[in-house]
């Protein structure tokens, strides 16, 4: 009898065993955060709810939506005001105000958002508001579409109440003409401060829903959109089975689908840290990866998570069993310049 499961993990360590010339693989992990590698075990009583998300901001992200899911409040309201919190802080230069800005010096933002239902909305190319997630969340709402992008968009949250307010701070204002003198763009490695918020959560009723919002690569040229509002990119969500989300550079996850991917891996029997390394594997074996990085972060149906990146750094929260902790992911390559 076919078995999916022993299929899956022949084929998971087929991939992984396929040479990729020059690489080290690597899961020793920094600091002194637990690692996520066998973090959740098996269990005939789902871990609900819970709250996951990408970096030390999820942490905050996490106390936010962890309020709403004890109070008996959806997955899809925790994940869409867990986000915002991010959002509003002017000190953070990767979502929301205070990010980045591109390299003509505009604030623009992507956010998507996805519910228990398939339902989903997203924005791209955004100027001048706030809370993208709140646009997204509201074309999923209230209209037939699922994506607008730019002055649509705009056109949009503005019809439907939004403020819109200047997103550029003084701080990122200064280190944008910083950058001009040498207009040199290279997206570094594991900058915390300068990458997507992705947060999951599963509810009391067991229902998943996800969020993704972030003002995008520092300095990129006018009009680029990475994989944040992209559904199946940096974030996919099926009620019957689980859901991941992405954080890094959007360009591969785009190109590779890793959200949908991870998902469909876990379908068939793959846990979710099986998942995520498939995904980052998928991404080592195509593209250099090495001055990149792209972590993954899945949770399956029963509550149970982990996640894998490309390069050392990446780091989530998780909010389950009144506790709210941040964790350091196994990775692929440790860059031997770090052992000199």
């Amino acid at each position: 009898m076919f078995n999916r499961r022993n299929f899956l993990s022949k084929s998971l360590l087929a991939s992984l065993s396929i040479g990729v010339v020059g690489c080290q693989s690597e899961t020793t992990n920094h600091e002194e955060l637990p690692t996520s590698q066998n973090v959740s075990k098996q269990s005939s009583t789902p871990n609900k709810p819970i709250s996951i998300a990408t970096w030390t901001h999820g942490k905050e992200a996490n106390e936010v939506a962890m309020k709403i899911l004890l109070e008996k409040g959806k997955a899809i309201d925790a994940v869409e005001q867990g986000v915002r919190i991010v959002e509003a802080d002017p000190k953070g230069t990767s979502v929301g105000i205070g990010g980045t800005p591109d390299r003509d010096g505009h604030v623009t933002l992507d956010a998507c958002i996805m519910d228990e239902k398939g339902n989903a909305g997203a924005v791209c190319f955004l100027e001048g508001i706030k809370h993208p997630i709140s646009v997204a969340r509201k074309i999923m709402d209230e209209t037939p579409h699922v994506m607008l992008a730019g002055e649509g968009a705009l056109q949009f949250a503005l019809e439907n109440g939004f403020e819109k307010e200047n997103l550029l701070t003084d701080f990122s204002d200064k280190a944008w003409n910083k950058w001009l003198k040498k207009k040199k763009y290279s997206p570094k490695v594991n900058s915390e401060n300068h990458d997507t918020i992705s947060q999951i959560a599963i509810d009391l009723e067991g229902n998943i829903s996800g969020s993704c919002t972030t003002s995008g690569l520092g300095y990129k040229m006018r009009g680029r959109v990475g994989d944040s509002p992209i559904i199946g990119a940096s974030l996919f969500v099926d009620n019957e089975v689980g859901a991941a989300c992405a954080t890094g550079l959007g360009e591969v996850v785009m190109k590779t689908l890793g959200s949908f991917l991870i998902v469909e891996l876990m379908r068939n029997g793959a846990t979710p840290e099986e998942a995520c390394k498939e995904a980052v594997m998928r991404i080592i074996k195509k593209y250099d990866w090495k001055e990149l990085q792209v972590g993954y972060l899945a949770v399956n149906k029963a509550g149970e998570y982990g996640a894998y990146a490309v390069q050392k750094g990446f780091n989530y929260a998780v909010h389950v069993d009144g506790e709210n902790k941040l964790i350091n992911a196994p990775y692929f390559y440790k860059n031997p310049k770090e052992e000199n």
